[in-house]
């Protein structure tokens, strides 16, 4: 939850801070958003791994996703809401495999288990979409363009403006099933 408030800190004084110097970080960023771009649409052409999987809500957001598991063990176990709170244990990293965050690294095997509530706006967009379509036990591989992400934010020297983000997710548990 620390790591949430981090982000959310740093997003806002980002804004500030930007805003400030009047600095336009879309052209500082151009050729790495370009190359961020480049490489979504090739993933999404692997349509053999990926499926681009379309939030219910928005028909423009779009994360791309791969299942580790046999879905049809899962099939039957419940699924999120957008409402839910759900228990999950991921990792995250960058379009090239440098690890930026994982509930993993947390001080016991019982912290490595992150509760998140689907609909908070502290979420990085894409997750609520892929962990909507996943079941209780789904383990994926989920990438999620900067669109969905922090966008045009640099939030850490590994996630820069307009950087996509790759998170293997598993879905542990629905912690509360909220259906309003």
């Amino acid at each position: 939850m620390k790591q949430i408030l981090y982000y959310i800190v740093a997003a806002v004084l980002g804004m500030v801070f930007t805003g400030c110097l009047g600095n336009s970080v879309e052209d500082e960023y151009k050729s790495w958003r370009e190359a961020n771009d480049e490489w979504f649409a090739q993933q999404q052409g692997n349509t053999s791994y990926y499926t681009t999987v379309t939030a219910a809500w928005d028909p423009r957001a779009q994360v791309l996703m791969h299942w580790f598991n046999d879905t049809m063990s899962t099939r039957n176990n419940a699924r999120p809401l957008f409402s839910s709170t759900v228990d999950v244990k991921y990792r995250g990293m960058t379009k090239d495999d440098t690890p930026f965050d994982s509930s993993y690294l947390r001080t016991s095997p019982a912290d490595s288990i992150f509760r998140v509530q689907l609909s908070t706006s502290s979420l990085v967009e894409g997750w609520p979409v892929a962990i909507t379509r996943m079941h209780v036990g789904d383990s994926c591989r989920v990438v999620v363009p900067y669109t969905l992400g922090y966008g045009s934010y640099k939030m850490s020297d590994v996630v820069l403006p307009y950087t996509n983000m790759v998170f293997d997710i598993k879905l542990v548990d629905i912690y509360a099933y909220e259906t309003h």
